[in-house]
């Protein structure tokens, strides 16, 4: 097919120049080919995100079999975290997270991974064991309508093996996130021996109000006694058996042992413990019927005046959320802005409180109790506040994207190889057609 065309074309007197640049062409191609075939190769093969654990031996083994986050490793040696530390000592919390079996790998091991680890004592209640995480085996079964005896449970345990070790006691799920500093700046005016326990606090079905289950509750040592020891035993304190709403039920407990349900809000009024994502307090569902606003126990801002500075917990975190927020929270800085703490407030007697906060405009010109700039008077759907999906994530979801990309690279690869060798061939046998042409056209 080239052969006629270029015995037509070619004048004979160059045909010396004509095959040597046939014969670069050919050549050029077939190297090109080739370092763009190993160079591609080489570059999908060593792509890796692994971590250097020799540098960084405190990471925990990651399981093979599951894909996993990495742990957030880079560290701040200059940060001032006296305040904290201090805290961390005279502010002694216990966590103990509600979960299954199902949820260890999916849930409960980054809640270890994240906020968990700054707990002084962190457990997981569950009715299995786990040797990556410091499970407790309840003899519970799992499912909602068991909720109660596992909190009852649980709480019995903690009695029993921790009573001294701790001077709070946080009850969290495992989709639960927690800024435990803040909570310990919180509590740190408080006498454990203060019977009184915190949270989100609704409105309904117990007179001084019950805590959310979802943003966890805490309870003082002396809370904790009077619900193991005085609570528990007796069906007239605390319902025997088990049902579906936990939170509910340890909330007529607490009213019942006379143990305060105390106020989490800010001096300034604003939420610390929160029942949603961040963003459904941040961007609140205006609609007056939903059930929220009719739960809620004190008046709520909007927007950015909904909450606290120091926030403490927030619910329905999926596992890779929980990573953002830890980064979000523990490592991104503005530069040149540096925030001091407040200072910390005198520590109260045995049965003393604080005095509620004073509920005012914030002293901004958006997102306060005048503003609409975020009130959607446009619809009223109720948004359903659901659980969000929560498969486990990780870095190795983008091993699992590339896993799915080499294997298409070589395929497309191999294809451009073979039509290459089969172009090469071609060029090549022309190309000695070509020459015994010029040869015969000498003869």
């Amino acid at each position: 097919m080239v052969i006629p065309y270029l015995k037509s074309q070619v004048n004979p007197s160059k045909k010396r120049t004509f095959f040597t640049l046939m014969t670069g062409l050919i050549i050029g191609f077939c190297v090109a080919q080739l370092i763009s075939y190993f160079t591609l190769y080489e570059g999908i093969k060593s792509f890796s995100l692994q971590v250097d654990r020799d540098s960084h031996s405190h990471i925990n083994a990651i399981d093979a079999r599951k894909p996993t986050f990495p742990e957030i490793i880079h560290e701040h040696p200059y940060d001032n975290s006296s305040v904290a530390d201090q805290l961390k000592k005279e502010v002694r919390i216990l966590c103990w997270v509600m979960t299954n079996p199902t949820n260890h790998k999916i849930k409960a091991r980054h809640v270890k991974r994240t906020w968990g680890k700054r707990c002084n004592i962190l457990l997981f209640m569950s009715s299995g064991e786990d040797d990556e995480l410091p499970t407790v085996k309840l003899d519970v079964g799992e499912g909602r309508p068991n909720l109660w005896r596992k909190v009852k449970e649980a709480f019995k345990y903690v009695y029993k093996h921790h009573y001294n070790d701790a001077d709070w006691f946080y009850k969290a799920d495992d989709d639960t996130y927690a800024v435990i500093e803040n909570l310990r700046y919180m509590l740190y005016p408080y006498n454990p021996e203060t019977p009184v326990h915190f949270g989100f606090k609704f409105k309904p079905f117990v007179k001084q109000g019950y805590m959310s289950g979802g943003s966890g509750y805490v309870l003082s040592r002396e809370a904790v006694r009077r619900f193991v020891v005085e609570g528990i035993p007796n069906p007239k304190m605390c319902l025997p058996g088990t049902v579906v709403n936990e939170d509910v039920e340890i909330g007529k407990c607490m009213e019942n042992l006379n143990v305060t349900a105390g106020d989490s809000r800010d001096y300034n009024g604003r939420g610390r413990m929160f029942p949603f994502i961040p963003e459904h307090h941040l961007i609140p569902n205006k609609d007056p019927n939903y059930w929220y606003w009719k739960y809620m126990f004190y008046n709520t801002d909007d927007g950015l005046d909904c909450c606290s500075d120091n926030a403490i917990s927030f619910h329905y975190v999926a596992p890779g959320m929980m990573y953002v927020m830890d980064y979000l929270i523990y490592h991104l800085k503005p530069y040149g802005i540096v925030r001091e703490p407040h200072r910390l407030p005198a520590k109260l007697k045995i049965g003393e409180f604080l005095p509620p906060p004073v509920e005012e405009p914030a002293n901004s010109n958006e997102d306060s109790k005048d503003d609409e700039d975020r009130l959607n008077k446009t619809t009223t759907d109720v948004v359903k506040v659901s659980e969000p999906d929560s498969r486990e994530v990780s870095s190795r979801e983008v091993d699992s994207e590339k896993n799915k990309t080499v294997p298409n690279a070589k395929k497309k690869i191999q294809e451009q190889s073979r039509l290459a060798a089969k172009l090469l061939k071609q060029l090549k046998r022309e190309a000695r057609e070509l020459e015994d042409y010029y040869d015969s056209d000498e003869d």
